[in-house]
């Protein structure tokens, strides 16, 4: 009897193994028969996923470069900003350092030019005042010579 339990595993063993070659060689006879169609199908088959798979690509790559240039948008602005607060500190502490020195400030500048030009306005005004004054002296009288004109106490 041992022999008899030894035989049953190696014959379903075998019986498994025949099973598996036999489909193997129905699934053979079957793709020699419908071979073309399934060779279309799986050509067709896989167009379509790698056709998904590229719009799903280029989908992934379009949202990576519109967060690319978002990030690089907000770190020019924050660049921007820090130059900015840059500049300032750098603009307060060489006027601080100006003050320090005795510089006037820009302010104190513009108003000085303003000033400036104030009165040289007024005396544009004045000076075009007293020349119609002088003119119409000398048209009057005579023209007085050129050794009286320096002399003083002299008509002038």
């Amino acid at each position: 009897m041992p022999t008899s339990d030894d035989d049953k595993p190696s014959d379903r063993i075998k019986d498994s193994a025949q099973q598996i070659w036999l489909a193997g060689l129905g699934a053979f006879a079957k793709m020699q028969q419908e071979g073309s169609k399934a060779f279309e199908a799986l050509v067709k088959d896989g167009a379509g996923v790698q056709k998904k798979t590229q719009q799903a690509a280029e989908e992934t790559l379009a949202q990576a470069q519109a967060r690319m240039a978002g990030f690089a948008s907000e770190f020019g602005t924050k660049a921007a900003g820090g130059w900015g607060k840059l500049e300032n500190i750098f603009e307060e502490r060489v006027a601080r350092a100006l003050e320090k020195l005795g510089m006037p400030s820009a302010d104190e500048v513009a108003a000085l030019r303003a000033r400036v030009e104030a009165l040289e306005a007024q005396l544009k005004r004045q000076a075009g005042a007293a020349a119609p004054r002088k003119t119409a002296a000398r048209k009057t009288s005579e023209p007085a010579k050129p050794s009286q004109r320096h002399k003083p106490g002299g008509a002038g």
